[in-house]
């Protein structure tokens, strides 16, 4: 069946959902408690450990071949706007992000500034902090590094949304 990455994201979310109420269902219909004195078929919970494994198995077997599926398809689909593989864009729009933080940081500093040492200063004498690189070309980096930032994602959105791949049954 045809699915695109968001949907696959959604089917996986699902399954593992499933998977752990299952797991959860498991853990608390393995055992039971029964006072001293009260018959324990009375409130023993119905169970079936090898029906409950073998549905166990089966969704984790579905949720390898969806994983599997989608890391083929991130791995060697190219997103044509910006000439990567999506598993590449997923790398890249973390790095982007971090030079956009850095760059904002240095685009926000004063050329020069009093450094107040903060509550444990212990002498008297003032000192400076100067940046050490162009402010303005900071500036000039983090619009850049920002638009970039906003095209692999605006790129990855629509290439997660449109296109499409094969999952098994």
């Amino acid at each position: 069946m045809k699915y695109t990455s968001a949907e696959a994201a959604k089917l996986l979310r699902s399954l593992n959902e499933e998977h752990a109420l299952l797991k959860e269902e498991i853990r608390k219909k393995s055992t039971f408690l029964a006072a001293m004195g009260e018959d324990p078929e009375t409130v023993r919970p119905e169970f079936n450990l090898v029906e409950s494994l073998h549905k166990l198995n089966q969704l984790e077997e579905r949720i390898r071949s969806v994983k599997h599926a989608l890391n083929v398809f991130n791995s060697t689909t190219v997103i044509p706007e910006i000439g990567m593989a999506i598993d590449q864009a997923l790398i890249y729009i973390p790095q982007l992000s971090y030079q956009k933080q850095l760059l904002s940081e240095m685009a926000s500093r004063l050329p020069k500034q009093r450094d107040t040492g903060g509550y444990l200063r212990t002498t008297s004498v003032v000192d400076y902090i100067y940046a050490n690189y162009d402010i303005e070309e900071a500036k000039k980096d983090l619009k850049d590094v920002s638009e970039k930032l906003s095209q692999v994602q605006l790129a990855l959105d629509l290439a997660n949304s449109t296109m499409s791949f094969d999952i098994p049954e």
